[in-house]
This record gives structure tokens, sequence and C-alpha cells, in this order.
């Protein structure tokens, strides 16, 4: 059966790009998200996978540009749904948020047909993920720096917690972050829709990370062996699972010098960070209140009294 996604048309055994229209520019012309079909030659589950819902998160882009030349639709059993760039107007812009409506795009979902225009691309590709047996949300910690992780955002008690954790395992980045999530979040809201969804979070600050690039590959391909998508032998290992978080501030302002490095276990009272002077006198040390493992920092180095700085898991297991 002939699949099509936007102008995205492709028939088993076939592929197509195109673009999935949601709605005009400034100056009343159309535009179009870029989206992708790879239609196997056997039938199969479907796959969804997006990037960019947040503008500046770019590692996701470079995930879907690798993979893509590497799907032959003769060698797949079911479909691939993909589009590459969500957030069409900060993409443009290099911005987080939705310039048009000042919005993150990832509390948008699902989205409303008519209304702002972050709620109506929500709303589009709401659409066509739900069309799907599972979905793949590709992001990247653009305001922090951060270890490679995928986010299961469902909660605990939802009904399909242990599909979305099971998916999030076999991603495979090594850590997983397993805590509900805001509303609005694509994989808060395609779950109640009965689609396991999960959020790989693919590394941290702005631009390209090849290293997390090669990650978010793998898991790609991972997954599409495991369910079946290509042949194979899929292999995945136990995961860190983090179900909860201390948070730490700047008790001064000045330069931030961290003590630990990101993913390293540190005990109660071990140092964190220290603030100091553009001279490089201490103002202030910052110990862990608790065990765990430093998980997010921020990206710069300057804080003001108060400001956000990292982020310890402490809620740890093995899954």
């Amino acid at each position: 059966m002939t699949t099509t996604l936007g102008t995205a048309s492709a028939a088993p055994g076939e592929r197509d790009t195109g673009r999935l229209e949601v709605g005009e520019t400034r100056d009343g012309s159309s535009f179009g998200l870029p989206v992708a079909v790879i239609n196997g030659e056997r039938s199969g589950r479907t796959l969804y996978v997006q990037a960019a819902s947040d503008g500046d998160e770019l590692n996701g882009v470079g995930v879907i540009q690798r993979v893509v030349p590497r799907l032959d639709p003769a060698d797949i059993a079911g479909t691939i749904l993909i589009v590459g760039i969500v957030n069409y107007h900060a993409f443009q812009v290099a911005e987080h948020r939705n310039p048009i409506d000042d919005t993150k795009m990832n509390r948008a979902y699902p989205g409303n047909e008519t209304g702002t225009s972050s709620e109506r691309i929500a709303a589009a590709t709401f659409d066509v993920a739900t069309r799907a047996d599972m979905i793949l949300d590709l992001h990247q910690g653009s305001t922090s720096r951060m270890i490679d992780e995928v986010r299961v955002r469902c909660g605990k008690r939802h009904r399909l917690h242990d599909d979305c954790l099971e998916l999030a395992k076999v991603f495979g980045c090594g850590y997983i972050l397993d805590q509900k999530g805001p509303d609005g979040q694509l994989a808060r809201a395609a779950p109640d829709e009965g689609v396991p969804t999960v959020d790989p979070e693919l590394g941290g600050a702005v631009g390209w990370d090849e290293e997390s690039i090669r990650k978010g590959v793998e898991g790609v391909f991972n997954v599409l062996t495991y369910y079946d998508f290509l042949e194979g032998d899929a292999t995945f290992e136990s995961q860190t699972r983090a179900r909860g978080f201390e948070q730490y501030g700047a008790p001064n302002g000045g330069l931030v010098r961290f003590q630990s490095d990101l993913g390293t276990r540190v005990d109660a009272g071990d140092t964190l960070f220290e603030v100091t002077t553009p001279f490089g006198e201490r103002k202030a040390e910052v110990t862990a209140d608790s065990a765990g493992i430093l998980w997010r920092t921020r990206r710069l180095p300057q804080v003001a009294t108060g400001e956000y700085v990292c982020s310890v898991a402490t809620d740890i297991d093995s899954y």
C-alpha cells in the first residue's frame, strides 16, 4: 500500500521526500516541514521519528541526516515516517522557541489545528506521529550540558510505561531518565493515544556533537533491528536509570568551576563546583547533599546569585 506524508509518497519498496504544509510565513507564502517516507518491501510496523522540535537542538537533525541514506526499502519490513525539522521558524533563526508566538514547541502537544503557529505545527505532526506504532522524538540539552540519555515521560502509573521503558532501553544511550514530564510534551501526549514514545536527549549545548549524533544513529538502528524493521540480532545492555534529582544553584555570583565531570558518581559531601571571582579567588564551594550521578550542568560559566548550576541524579537503579 502506498504511504503518503505531505507531498512525499512511496509505494512498497520505495522512498520519497517532500514537505508537510502547515501554514504561511509573514509575507504570505506557504511553508512546509521537510518529511520523508521509507516504505519497506515487506509489511510490518510503523516508526515515526522527528527532530528539532526545539529549533536549536540540532543533533537530532544530524541523526536523521545520517540514518536516511542508509535505509534501503528493500531491506525493511514496515514503514518509517520522518519529520526532519519540526520547529520551522525557530530553526531558521537558530533559536530554541518559535519566534512567531514565543512558544516552546515541546509544550504544545497534542496541538490545535486552528490555534497558534506552534499549536498548528504540533497538531500536524501529532496527527502523523499517532499513525505509528512507536515514536522517537529526538532532542538535546540546548541550554545545558548533559549526558546522553533517553527520557520516558509518561509517568510510572501510565498503562504504556513498561512499553516506553523498553523502547528507551532498546535505544540504548546508557542512561534513562524515568520521570513524568510536563504537559504538552510529545512523549507525554502520544502514550495517551496508545503509542509508546521516548525522548532521546542527545548530549547538550548548541550545535553538532558528533559523538552524541553517533549514539543517536546507533539508537535508531537498535530500534529498527529489535522491532523487526531490519533483520539482525538486537543486543542491548543494562541502562542506568534515574527517577529523582537534586538541583543546585549558585550561592554567590561569579564564575563556576566544576570539580566533577558529567556522568561521574559523587558521594554526599563531595565538591560539585566552586564559584570564583574573575581573578580565581574562591567565593563559595558547593558539595553534594546525597550520593548520585552528575547528570546535567549549565553551559556558561558565569552565574548570578541563585542561578541554576547543575543537577545530580539520586534515585538510581539499573534496568
